[in-house]
């Protein structure tokens, strides 16, 4: 994979986070540390952490803290992956239920080194929450489980309340943005869940400001409808540190809204759009709406 050297641009006054602060958030964060467990907030360096911590929530990432990809654009540590913990379900479960949630999301690291892809820890996550947390809504943020539909329908017979997978950009730039993925395969991954519970909404996204066009953006969008996908999430690409991809373009709020609108149109039920947008956020309001 090659990193571009071109110098960074500056970030626009108006994409801004408040810094990580507050007493819900040092609560979350000794209890996410007691209990040995992993956020994709703090591991991705998402900017919206202070936002969603203080309101309680927050995205738990499952299998380690260590990916066997090296996709150009995510903050997560690469490299032999972590042996499996099965306890796991169990603390985040623990922590849904001593964070009073009534709506979890859980992802995980890619774990090309496992048949499954992981699929089994999902399942038992979801069903570790359900037995804990009567109640609970659960998201789950799955990798492309390198197409093993046997691997999806593990999850989708758990019964998750949202199955989201996210296409992260347009084809021409995956080789360097998801080294390792294929778009089509992401695009069947979300068609088979549909299939599998048609009632189950299905979810995915894309990062805006890699180099990709308009036009191809609306393609993507296009074709995550053809695919059955209910709920879409657009947001700004941020560079996590000088060695990943750079930021070839800011999309403003208004190109967003543009999006947001194209979308609607498209016929998604549901469309969270803006510089700051990430997978998760707001997950439980997006999920009110399919």
């Amino acid at each position: 994979m090659l990193v571009s050297i071109a110098p960074q641009l500056e970030r626009p006054r108006w994409l801004r986070a408040p810094a990580p602060a507050g007493q819900n958030y040092h609560e979350l964060k000794g209890l996410i540390d007691r209990l040995r467990l992993h956020t994709v907030c703090e591991s991705a360096a998402c900017p919206n952490v202070g936002e969603c911590w203080n309101r309680r929530t927050a995205s738990f990432m499952m299998l380690g803290n260590v990916c066997t990809r090296r996709c150009g654009f995510c903050a997560v540590q690469k490299g032999a992956p972590l042996p499996v913990d099965y306890d796991e379900p169990n603390r985040v479960a623990e922590a849904v239920e001593a964070m009073g949630l009534k709506f979890a999301v859980i992802t995980s690291v890619n774990r090309d080194d496992r048949e499954d892809g992981g699929a089994e820890l999902f399942a038992l996550v979801i069903r570790a929450i359900r037995a804990r947390v009567a109640g609970c809504g659960v998201e789950v943020l799955v990798p492309d489980f390198q197409g093993n539909l046997a691997a999806v329908a593990t999850v989708m017979e758990a019964a998750p309340d949202v199955f989201n997978h996210n296409t992260e950009t347009v084809p021409r730039l995956y080789r360097q943005v998801r080294l390792g993925a294929r778009y089509q395969r992401s695009l069947d991954v979300l068609a088979a869940a549909k299939g599998m519970r048609p009632a189950t909404p299905t979810k995915s996204g894309l990062m805006l400001g890699l180099g990709e066009r308009t036009d191809e953006t609306l393609a993507v969008m296009r074709d995550l409808r053809a695919h059955y996908v209910d709920i879409l999430t657009l947001g700004q690409y941020l560079r996590p540190s000088p060695k990943h991809l750079p930021v070839v373009r800011y999309v403003p709020p208004e190109e967003f809204a543009d999006l947001r609108r194209a979308g609607q149109d498209m016929g998604f039920a549901h469309v969270e759009a803006g510089p700051l947008v990430r997978s998760s956020y707001h997950a439980s309001e997006a999920v009110k709406c399919s």
